[in-house]
């Protein structure tokens, strides 16, 4: 009688065991889907992030180009640390090349105001096959904001002080006396701007 009793309480056993390995493998499968979608939407940031901050960049890099330009006259010095230029040649690009670099695909582009840029990107991949029904149409997407900021101030010199002296430029913690006669040794782009990711 008492194995009966054993066989038995086995018999009745196995099919609770059945129902809480199918519940685990429901679940291990559902962490795995939502694990997915989690590592395609970071892919995506990630790529949103690059190509905001190459556009940024590549836009720093030719404002420096322009003061350098013009660092023999002073009273236009103030335009081109305010993004206010004329003559940029369009940053997308830059922007179009990081997001491919992490496979995803500029949608959206654009500067907002004088010192910023917008980007739209989405993934190349989709999330692919999961529990989830309609996961392997669906593409992430993400955003992302880079700012240009001039790190330099000026006072521009008095009228009594000669069309040859260059005012005094601070950028950040350092000070740049500029020798009209010797510019052998000019600021760097990221001297005279920051790019960041807008917060």
């Amino acid at each position: 009688m008492i194995s009966r009793r054993k066989c038995g309480d086995a018999g009745q056993a196995f099919p609770i065991y059945i129902m809480v390995v199918a519940g685990l493998l429901f679940l291990a499968f559902a962490y795995l889907a939502v694990g997915q979608a989690a590592a395609n939407r970071n892919g995506a940031q990630t790529a949103a992030d690059a190509a905001a901050l190459a556009a940024a960049q590549d836009t720093r890099e030719q404002l420096a180009g322009k003061w350098v330009e013009v660092v023999l006259d002073p009273t236009k010095w103030q335009d081109i640390f305010d993004g206010n230029v004329a003559g940029l040649a369009p940053s997308c690009g830059r922007a179009n090349e990081l997001a491919a670099q992490n496979d995803a695909h500029v949608e959206v582009c654009q500067p907002t105001g004088l010192l910023a840029y917008d980007v739209d990107v989405q993934t190349d991949e989709p999330v692919g096959d999961s529990i989830v029904p309609g996961t392997e149409s669906k593409y992430a997407r993400a955003s992302a904001r880079a700012v240009i900021e001039p790190l330099c101030t000026f006072e521009l010199p008095g009228a009594d002080a000669g069309d040859d002296v260059l005012p005094q430029l601070t950028c950040k913690d350092r000070d740049w006396d500029l020798d009209p006669d010797d510019l052998a040794i000019l600021p760097e782009p990221e001297d005279l701007f920051d790019v960041h990711l807008a917060d």
